[in-house]
């Protein structure tokens, strides 16, 4: 298994928005409000509108369900903007262990959240605060 990038995000990230899960059901909220939330800020615009909001609900749908999976509750999902990129930040309180990349194979039903992270985000990374255990994710600013 390799272990992920160890990094905070960018320190001039301004937060936007945060949200608290406690189970897989509020994933569903988490989505139609994180859409929200990209467009009301004007973090995503134009052609690419449906796209981008795509990826990025599926991202923060993928780390969240990895966090209320294998984390300790609650689970924070923050949204946070610099001048170049928002980013994606999901937190667990299981600070005793490091996130991994797994190598699924291909009829595993899961095992794929941070590798399909790293595929569409331009970069992922982690870090732990003394609470909590944080991977994010960041996306250009069209």
């Amino acid at each position: 298994m390799v272990q992920l990038r160890t990094s905070s995000p960018p320190p001039q990230a301004t937060e936007l928005e945060t949200w608290t899960l406690g189970a897989a059901a509020d994933l569903r909220g988490l989505r139609a409000s994180l859409r929200e939330a990209l467009t009301r800020y004007g973090l995503v615009q134009g052609e690419d509108l449906d796209e981008v909001l795509g990826l990025v609900a599926l991202v923060a749908t993928e780390l969240a369900t990895n966090a209320l999976r294998h984390g300790l509750p609650p689970t924070i999902v923050t949204l946070l903007v610099t001048d170049e990129c928002f980013i994606l930040d999901v937190a667990d309180h299981d600070v005793s262990t490091a996130p991994e990349l797994d190598d699924a194979a291909p009829l595993d039903s899961g095992g794929r959240g941070l590798l399909l992270a790293e595929s569409v985000s331009r970069a992922v990374a982690w870090y732990a605060t003394p609470d909590t255990k944080n991977i994010w994710a960041s996306f250009p600013r069209p």
